[in-house]
């Protein structure tokens, strides 16, 4: 083979690779995108329906923990918006349509009503949140730091998901 036909092999060859290397960190970035902006309207509701919780709650233990959320999903959200705020990536500055409507018809609610319901959504709520927190630790591609926020908070939504089973038990005796 003649140098320059060498030559076109290996930047045939390089362009290929670098092809694919591209579309798969085009695919991780949107992956990665997905959960972030999922994570912070997440924890938007979680804080926001935490403080409903606080204010509307008929027990002390759904008071609790509404103000548990509150606590710790601000806390998560600060964290994720100083890392977005470092990868310059803009996070969603209200709840979906979900959650929104989660929230509208949570603060129509009162007494053992609201408790139940609440603990209804948290529940469900968490229980999808380990999911998309475990899938996000374990997705290649994920950036380093947004994989060891998902892998820190992860742990701190299992616990929440713990007590929602928990306290759900016990609204509904």
């Amino acid at each position: 083979m003649k140098p320059a036909r060498v030559s076109l092999v290996v930047i045939t060859l390089g362009a290929s690779w670098l092809g694919g290397a591209f579309a798969y960190a085009e695919t991780a970035n949107v992956a990665e995108k997905s959960f972030v902006d999922k994570a912070a309207s997440g924890g938007m509701a979680e804080v926001k329906m935490g403080q409903l919780a606080v204010e509307k709650g008929a027990t002390p233990a759904v008071k609790q923990f509404g103000q548990k959320m509150v606590d710790d999903h601000s806390k998560a959200n600060d964290e994720l918006k100083a890392i977005a705020s470092k990868k310059n990536l803009t996070l969603p500055t209200s709840l979906d349509s979900k959650q929104q409507a989660t929230y509208d018809k949570l603060a129509k609610l009162s007494g053992s009503d609201f408790d139940k319901a609440y603990l209804d959504a948290m529940v469900k709520d968490h229980d999808e949140d380990v999911r998309e927190f475990k899938k996000a630790t374990t997705t290649a591609g994920l950036d380093p730091e947004v994989k060891a926020w998902a892998e820190k908070t992860l742990t701190v939504i299992e616990q929440h998901d713990r007590i929602a089973h928990e306290d759900k038990k016990s609204a509904h005796k």
